[in-house]
């Protein structure tokens, strides 16, 4: 009896474990069939400073600092992918950084462009999200990756033409103004596992909030 006790206070342990791994895992990457509106508009909803006795915790932004990138998001909104220029990317990835974001795993046909049918629940997700009043009046970025495999042209190529069929299917299906949504391609430039540059996580879509509240359209 003892040891049938001690066997399913083993397993349940195990089970316990087994759930813990599992959500730690997903934190920041948020696999197709799995992501929900509320779970992407929580990622992208920009925490608030916490305030004690009137200051706030952290260091404070400087303003010229801010202004300065609200007049480069400016400068950007309105591009096409493919005119950013190796600098002008490298510029979009430092500014974002530290911006709210989430890592899509959206998959698309073999060597396309086109969603796959099995990632449009995630697209529609997103969709939805960034229409939600808490998100309203940002700029988002929608940033592909790709893996290592192939040329570094290719994988340009690729990432941005990706980037630019996430852009199209939001813009039609959700009517988000083109200026609130910033794409870039990256390539096989920044792997998210670089310890393993084939890895499927390599292979995402990352979606940004640049909180410029300076967009026309809201």
């Amino acid at each position: 009896m003892s040891k049938m006790s001690g066997r399913r206070t083993l397993t349940a342990i195990l089970s316990i474990v087994t759930i813990g791994v599992a959500l730690s895992v997903g934190v920041g990457r948020a696999v197709a069939g799995d992501v929900t509106e509320d779970q992407i508009v929580k990622a992208l909803v920009p925490v608030k400073p916490v305030l004690t006795r009137g200051l706030s915790v952290g260091p404070q932004a400087d303003p010229e600092a801010i202004a300065a990138e609200g007049r480069f998001v400016n400068t950007i909104r309105n591009r096409t992918t493919r005119s950013l220029s190796n600098t002008e990317r490298e510029e979009i990835a430092t500014i974002v950084k530290d911006k709210p974001n989430i890592d899509l795993e959206i998959t698309f046909d073999y060597n396309s462009a086109d969603i796959s049918a099995k990632s449009l629940p995630a697209v529609q997700a997103l969709g939805r999200a960034l229409t939600n009043p808490d998100l309203k009046g940002s700029t988002f970025l929608v940033a592909g990756h790709t893996d290592a495999a192939g040329g570094d042209a290719f994988n340009q190529d690729l990432s941005e033409r990706r980037a630019d069929s996430i852009k199209r299917y939001l813009m039609s299906k959700f009517n988000i103004a083109g200026p609130d949504l910033v794409t870039v391609g990256y390539g096989k430039t920044k792997l998210k596992n670089p310890n393993d540059p084939l890895a499927e996580e390599n292979r995402r879509v990352q979606v940004v909030n640049m909180e410029n509240k300076t967009t026309a359209s809201k």
